[in-house]
């Protein structure tokens, strides 16, 4: 018997602030959060898989939400700090009183997921 998947829907986001602040709400959620990395077609894919509960009669609608970079960031871990002025850093290790956010490196582009 073979069980058909779906691919996520997927939405790019403008800004690498924009993703670590996406990841930073789940966060504060309870759920447990990561920024998935994969290189593809020469760019920098670094993203992040939700669910949209649900939605009319799905229970959910998977989506891949990514940020497109040049080059490959340096660094673990998304920081974010989210006190007078909202701050985002790439870092090797975290900091204390900082959200952080791990990148795992994955060695290719999963095949579920559709990067136009």
């Amino acid at each position: 018997m073979s069980i058909e998947i779906h691919p996520p829907k997927i939405l790019k986001v403008s800004r690498l602030s924009d993703l670590a602040r996406f990841a930073a709400s789940l966060a504060t959620l309870g759920s447990s959060v990561y920024i998935v990395y994969f290189p593809y077609k020469g760019k920098h894919i670094y993203g992040l898989l939700t669910v949209y509960r649900d939605y009319y009669k799905y229970y959910g609608v998977p989506i891949f939400y990514y940020f497109e970079a040049e080059k490959k960031l340096n660094g673990d871990y998304v920081l974010v700090k989210l006190d007078e002025k909202e701050r985002i850093e790439i870092t090797s290790g975290t900091k204390p009183g900082w959200m952080h956010i791990p990148i795992v490196s994955l060695k290719e582009k999963p095949d579920f997921i559709e990067i136009p």
